[in-house]
C-alpha cells in the first residue's frame, strides 16, 4: 500500500508543476499589469498628471519585478513555493499571498467538504431507494430531481435564490458568515445557528448538483449489480431482500462511485466558488475574480494552483479508498 501511495503522489507532482506553468502563463497573457491600475488610480483619484502617474507605475514595476521576463518571474514564484512555501506578494492586498490563502481557503474547503458529505450521503441513499423501486413514482420523482440538479446552472440558481432572499424576504445581511452581533462573539449554539442562516444558500446549491450526480451514478451501478448472477443466487438461498441489497449488492455498487468521488470533491469546490461569487462571500471565489480583474497575478495563480492541488489530492484519496476496497487496484499500481 505504501508503494501504491508513493507512486500516486510522485506521478501527480509533474502534473501539478505543468498546471502551475500553464496557469501563470495564461493569467499573464492579457496585456497590462497591476502597475496600470496604479497609474489609473493616480490619475482618476489623486488627480495626478499623465507624466507623474506614469512615473509611479514605472517605479512600481521596478520595485516589484514586473519588468522581469515572464520565465524569470515564473521561476522566482515557483521556486519560492517549493523552497520556502512563499506564494509571493499580493499587489492588491499589499501583503503575502499566503496570508490571503490562509484567510479564505480554509473557509472554502470547509464549505466544500460539508457539501461533499451531504451530497454523497443523501445522493447514495436516494440512489439506493430509486434503484430498488425502479419505474415507480418514487424513481420518476428522484430522476426528475437529478435532472434538475444536473441541468440548472449553479450560478443561475444562486441568482434566483439571491433575488428571493433580498427582494421577497427582505434579508439584508448578504455576503457575510455572521451577523454583526455574532462576528466577534465566542462560539455558541446561537452563533452556529446564525452561521447556518447565512451559508445555507451556498450549501444547498452546491449540494444539489452533487447530490444529483451521486444519485444517478449509484442508481445505475446498483441496477447493474442487482441483475448479477450472485445476487440471484443469494435470493434463491432465501435471504431477505434487504440483506441481499445491503450486504451483497450495495457494497459492490459502491466501487465505481468511490472512483467518482475524486471528481466530486473538486465539483463541490467549484460549486461553492460559483455561488460564493454571486453572494460575495469571503471565500476563494470573490478573491480569485477580484485578483484576475486587477492583474494580481500571484494571488490568482496561487489560488488556481491550490484548487488544482485539491483536485489531485481528491483523486489520490479516491484511489487509496478504492485500493482498500479492491486489492486488484493496489496490485495494478505496484505493477506499474
Amino acid at each position: 500500500m505504501l508503494r501504491f501511495i508513493t507512486f500516486r503522489v510522485l506521478s501527480a507532482l509533474p502534473v501539478l508543476l505543468l498546471l502551475s506553468l500553464i496557469t501563470f502563463t495564461l493569467i499573464e497573457a492579457p496585456p497590462g499589469d497591476y502597475a496600470d491600475i496604479i497609474k489609473f488610480n493616480a490619475i482618476s483619484r489623486a488627480g495626478a498628471t499623465e507624466q507623474a502617474a506614469q512615473a509611479q507605475a514605472d517605479a512600481y514595476r521596478e520595485a516589484h519585478g514586473l519588468n522581469d521576463p515572464l520565465p524569470l518571474r515564473y521561476l522566482n514564484w515557483i521556486t519560492g513555493i517549493v523552497t520556502r512555501f512563499d506564494f509571493g506578494h499580493s499587489f492588491y492586498y499589499n501583503r503575502p499571498v499566503s496570508e490571503v490563502i490562509a484567510e479564505r481557503l480554509p473557509k472554502t474547503m470547509a464549505l466544500a467538504l460539508v457539501c461533499h458529505l451531504l451530497a454523497t450521503g443523501i445522493g447514495i441513499t436516494l440512489g439506493i431507494v430509486a434503484a430498488t423501486r425502479q419505474y415507480s413514482w418514487v424513481d420518476t420523482a428522484f430522476s426528475f430531481v437529478s435532472f434538475l440538479g444536473m441541468t440548472i446552472p449553479r450560478f443561475l440558481l444562486a441568482l434566483i435564490i439571491l433575488y428571493l432572499i433580498v427582494f421577497k424576504l427582505n434579508v439584508q445581511e448578504i455576503g457575510a458568515f455572521f451577523s454583526p452581533k455574532y462576528s466577534m462573539a465566542p462560539w455558541s449554539w446561537d452563533k452556529f445557528v446564525n452561521l447556518v442562516q447565512h451559508i445555507w444558500p451556498v450549501v444547498f446549491i452546491a449540494t444539489f448538483g452533487g447530490l444529483a450526480y451521486n444519485m444517478r451514478v449509484m442508481r445505475a451501478n446498483l441496477l447493474d449489480v442487482l441483475s448479477s448472477q450472485y445476487v440471484e443466487t443469494a435470493r434463491a438461498k432465501g435471504l431477505p431482500e434487504g440483506a441481499v441489497i445491503m450486504r451483497h449488492a450495495v457494497p459492490n455498487a459502491l466501487h465505481p462511485i468511490v472512483m467518482y468521488q475524486g471528481v466530486a470533491l473538486p465539483y463541490m469546490l467549484t460549486g461553492e466558488i460559483e455561488v460564493a461569487i454571486v453572494f460575495t462571500l469571503a471565500t476563494v471565489g470573490p478573491a480569485l475574480v477580484g485578483a484576475m480583474t486587477v492583474n494580481d497575478v500571484y494571488v490568482a495563480s496561487s489560488f488556481v494552483l491550490m484548487l488544482a492541488a485539491v483536485l489531485i489530492v481528491g483523486n489520490i484519496i479516491a484511489d487509496i479508498v478504492l485500493a482498500l476496497l479492491d486489492p486488484r487496484v493496489r496490485l495494478g499500481g505496484q505493477a506499474e
